[in-house]
């Protein structure tokens, strides 16, 4: 993997350059390669067995069929049996390897002993048996293919049938026909739009190789339209909520056409590890076309700030809508959101995962070098490493045949294009497993997702030669905390073990001897455990407050020492990329024998806001020189600043089909006025998105906006709404709302 994007980078559409033109098949193939799930091919409706002379002959002594209902409403077994109720879509949706049932209404009573039909689905444009593109479903136990079909139920005219898909087959929007076999040839129904089903993961299927074997995990990681994000830093957390929405309408469709865009083939898409990997690269723009455009400089003027978005069913509509158009703009958390729901609506569990200071760099190796001059200045022109506050990614749960027994389960995927993998940015899937036991040979990526995690911070004086000398080695600053959303409530699930074990343990250094014998490298050289330390203390932020920094020196030996120190302050992207320094302090601090002491730091608020990015973060840094041994000393502190937040309120009856209504406020406390305000509005199954600009918000100014809306479907969801403007970005706020039926 290489080539890094940087957070200045905003990752743009190129200008249309001209392609060659594509080339035909001929030659090469007997038919193009089967790869849109849009494309259909031609069923012919009678198939004759030889030559017919005058054409087709009377067949009113065969079964005819009137119609086919494919139990496909919300309330019929089908639906609820394989937790598809909640998609809105009028087509039946299903699992595969699960049965489900379809009634044929035929012109006279059906007799099996003389009666000869078949189901047949079909998926492209070239549909075969061999590709697994054209299934024929017999209703007779004598014959059978892939998928198996019986006869549940002969009442009359009508046949049920049960009809159980195969698990692993291809999944993706099926065309249905009944073909009735005669003298003649084969007799098939007219294509029939409305017969079209849709065949997704099971993940409550043992059979299916994204079994979760867990009730209360399938429905948090698979039926839950609600998420929440974590950001801001590992000992002061920030959380949004999130609209992963994969049961709206039009979600379903636009994940197929994900795929069909990638041209990824058919064949391929009954296997997770091969889809989620094709997702991986597709939900970003930046060599594919793909759903989303990066962008981390702050200037979002062509498109929708990613602090600014709530939900991913806008993105992905509007993707599908323009045939394939990329959605600006996107930074770590939107697309790990986005990618989870494409998880989650192929039937595929995920989560979104973040990791608090997550190492990012493109020298392979488990190092993130930062560099003192002479004096114990870093030196930010040669500091070229960064080191994430924090970065998300996704977990998707599978079986991983391509792998040694044990490194299934779950895998990382990451949408984020960071570095290149197979000449392509994406990442993944990588086994979590291989990852915690240092087995980083193992497709895909897992050395890069490792590095995220387990990278050292290496502190290097310079001396006036250009000699580089290690001085200080911090093991447990990278990768400090892996969080999720728990499971079935809106509590945090700290998942760091399942990625590492304890720092210091015996088993940890087993892990990274096992990493470097695949090619990971680490600083070894041994640096002496010096007898002066230096701590800066936590402390909570608003946007606005001036606040004091405090450090905390400690002095371990029996003689008086005398610190030079450099307190640095940094507006920082998350990323960890400076913005601008804000706070440059150099005390002496005197330190009595097997003593503390505490230096405090007054930082203002007119020297650090008007130079904030969004999501307010200042990084300190604080570095020096014991005067009487020579000794480095170091600290670093990230200060999440937080936002104002929105209030939302709901009022009305909260019932189906009731009007009620939606009120959100927001007070501007700052002394500025906010200018070109957008605020966005939306709630999965109660209300689609809303949006509402204001011109200017001056200080002091409450701005309330309400909107009417009726309840789509009952049970507990929330409202969610963001304000953004280029002066002030993430604010959100939130209600939680029961709906009856």
């Amino acid at each position: 993997m290489a080539d890094q994007e940087t957070p200045e980078h905003t990752e743009t559409p190129e200008a249309p350059t001209v392609r060659p033109k594509r080339v035909s098949h001929r030659g090469r193939s007997a038919a193009p390669s089967a790869s849109s799930n849009k494309d259909e091919g031609s069923i012919p409706e009678f198939e004759a067995f030889g030559q017919l002379p005058r054409g087709v002959p009377p067949l009113s002594e065969y079964l005819d069929i009137w119609d086919v209902d494919m139990v496909k409403q919300r309330h019929e077994v089908n639906k609820q049996s394989h937790h598809t109720h909640l998609y809105a879509s009028d087509h039946l949706i299903v699992r595969r390897a699960q049965q489900f049932q379809m009634k044929i209404t035929f012109n006279r009573p059906y007799k099996p002993k003389e009666d000869k039909f078949a189901v047949e689905f079909v998926i492209g444009a070239s549909p075969q048996y061999s590709k697994g593109t054209y299934i024929p479903v017999f209703p007779t136990e004598e014959r059978q293919s892939t998928w198996r079909g019986q006869v549940i139920e002969s009442n009359d005219n009508v046949v049920t049938m049960g009809i159980t898909t195969a698990h692993d087959c291809i999944v993706g929007k099926y065309g249905m026909y009944v073909a009735v076999v005669t003298r003649y040839g084969i007799r098939r129904t007219r294509r029939d739009p409305n017969w079209d089903l849709y065949i997704i993961f099971n993940p409550w299927s043992p059979g299916d190789s994204v079994f979760l074997d867990d009730e209360e995990q399938r429905e948090e990681y698979v039926m839950n339209e609600l998420g929440i994000i974590y950001h801001g830093a590992y000992d002061d957390i920030s959380e949004r909520a999130w609209n992963y929405g994969q049961f709206e309408f039009g979600i379903l469709d636009a994940c197929l056409f994900i795929m069909d865009k990638a041209d990824m083939p058919l064949t391929n898409r009954g296997d997770p590890v091969k889809i989620s990997r094709k997702a991986s690269a597709m939900l970003n723009s930046r060599d594919d076309e793909g759903v989303l455009v990066g962008n981390w400089s702050g200037d979002y003027i062509y498109g929708v700030a990613p602090t600014s978005w709530t939900g991913s069913v806008e993105i992905l509509l509007n993707y599908a809508s323009s045939g394939g158009l990329p959605v600006c703009y996107a930074q770590c958390w939107v697309y790990a959101a986005v990618f989870n729901t494409f998880l989650r609506c192929l039937g595929i569990p995920g989560r979104v995962v973040t990791n608090y200071f997550s190492a990012h760099d493109n020298d392979g190796n488990l190092k993130m070098d930062i560099i003192l001059d002479d004096n114990g200045k870093v030196d930010r022109n040669r500091t070229k490493d960064s080191i994430w506050n924090y970065h998300c990614w996704n977990e998707c749960y599978m079986t991983r045949p391509d792998l040694p027994e044990g490194f299934g389960g779950w895998q990382v995927v990451d949408a984020t294009p960071q570095e290149t993998s197979d000449g392509m940015y994406r990442c993944g899937p990588a086994s979590v497993a291989a990852i915690k036991h240092g087995q980083v040979c193992y497709p895909f990526d897992a050395s890069f997702v490792f590095a995220e995690v387990n990278s050292d911070v290496v502190f290097y004086r310079r001396d006036k030669e250009g000699t580089l000398q290690p001085v200080k080695v911090n093991t447990s600053h990278v990768g400090r905390m892996v969080l999720t959303k728990a499971v079935l409530h809106d509590g945090r699930k700290d998942i760091t073990e399942q990625y590492k074990f304890p720092e210091g343990s015996p088993e940890e250094r087993r892990v990274l001897e096992k990493a470097e014998e695949f090619g990971c490298q680490r600083e070894k050289a041994s640096v002496p455990e010096g007898d002066v330390t230096v701590e800066i203390a936590a402390l909570e932020v608003q946007l606005g407050d001036d606040f004091e920094l405090v450090l905390e020196f400690t002095n371990r030996s029996s003689q008086h020492r005398t610190v030079d120190i450099y307190i640095s302050g940094s507006v920082v992207y998350y990323t960890g990329v400076p913005s601008a320094e804000v706070v440059l302090k150099t005390p002496t601090v005197k330190v009595d024998p097997q003593q503390s002491k505490k230096k405090s730091v007054l930082v203002h608020s007119k020297d650090y806001q008007s130079e904030l990015v969004e999501q307010g973060n200042l990084h300190f840094i604080a570095t020096g020189k014991v005067k009487e041994t020579g000794q480095i000393i170091t600290a670093m502190r990230l200060i999440n600043v937080h936002n104002p937040r929105l209030t939302v309120q709901v009022a009305g009856s909260p019932r189906v089909s009731e009007e009620m209504y939606v009120t959100v406020e927001f007070t501007n406390p700052f002394k500025f006025r906010l200018e070109n305000v957008y605020v966005r509005l939306e709630g999965p199954g109660i209300m689609s998105i809303h949006t509402k600009q204001y011109s200017m918000i001056g200080p002091g100014t409450t701005i309330s906006w309400t909107e009417r809306f009726s309840p789509r479907r009952a049970g507990t969801t929330k409202l969610m709404a963001s304000l953004d403007c280029a002066a002030l970005r993430q604010v959100y706020g939130e209600t939680e709302i029961t709906i009856q039926p």
